[in-house]
């Protein structure tokens, strides 16, 4: 029992000398990593500002109502049943029909499924509000694409699911400012990126450097007391340093 303590102080002594090492030798090279990381902050900073098409999203909304609305108020089970149907609303507002009206109407350049995915349509819970989120190149278009998806799922929900009618909340806003790509998030992942490349690029190196670099190193894995070294001579080869050590073990 006591000889497996042993060996397993040992065992964690030599983790811990291990990781102890790394770190001297990432702190060693500190400048060098944050120097990439500020290069691959910068490169992706230009490459997010002039590589990257920003984009613009418009959003609308409309609002549902059930054949009961004109007579009695929104029950909590009309609010249940309305955010059970979410899937179907998110189905209709991408059905073939909605997207080719849309594409036809608008004269846009682009497929059913371009078009698809440029849309996001969704329900707050608890309430009977279709909201629809356009995303594209130019904010004028983005609006555009809203408003007419939202006409066109407004009539494909009234025939299909009988509803009452669904009326407009708020017509697709004009955006200024791009949605995406975000600058800020994308600089900062470029630093963090470059950062932990050359720190695994370090450790790697470290990891696969088996080379006796000095006497402390000799008596650590070695087991060997240096008795003397031989400081070289000036122009001589670095590899040609000669260490004297005992042939006897430390005990």
């Amino acid at each position: 029992m006591n000889q497996e303590n042993l060996m397993n102080q040992e065992v964690d002594e030599e983790i811990t000398i291990d990781l102890m090492a790394l770190f001297r030798a990432v702190w060693k090279k500190l400048p060098f990593v944050i120097l990439a990381g500020v290069i691959c902050a910068v490169l992706a900073l230009v490459g997010t500002s002039f590589l990257v098409t920003p984009k613009y999203t418009s959003i609308t909304k409309a609002y549902i109502l059930s054949k009961q609305d004109g007579n009695v108020g929104t029950t909590m089970s009309d609010l249940q049943m309305s955010s059970t149907l979410t899937k179907d609303y998110v189905e209709l507002a991408k059905s073939r029909p909605v997207l080719e009206n849309t594409i036809k109407d608008l004269d846009l350049d682009m497929s059913t499924k371009e078009l698809s995915d440029s849309i996001t349509v969704d329900v707050p819970q608890d309430t009977r509000i279709l909201r629809i989120s356009v995303e594209n190149e130019d904010p004028q278009t983005a609006k555009d694409i809203a408003d007419a998806v939202r006409e066109y799922v407004g009539k494909q929900i009234e025939e299909i699911m009988n509803v009452g009618a669904v009326n407009t909340v708020e017509e697709g806003n004009l955006p200024i400012n791009p949605s995406s790509p975000s600058i800020m998030k994308n600089t900062v992942l470029g630093g963090m990126l470059g950062v932990i490349l050359v720190i695994g690029i370090i450790v790697l190196i470290t990891i696969l450097d088996d080379t006796i670099k000095n006497q402390e190193e000799v008596e650590q894995y070695l087991g060997l007391n240096v008795l003397t070294l031989v400081p070289l001579k000036e122009g001589a080869s670095k590899s040609k340093k000669v260490r004297k050590s005992s042939g006897k073990k430390r005990k």
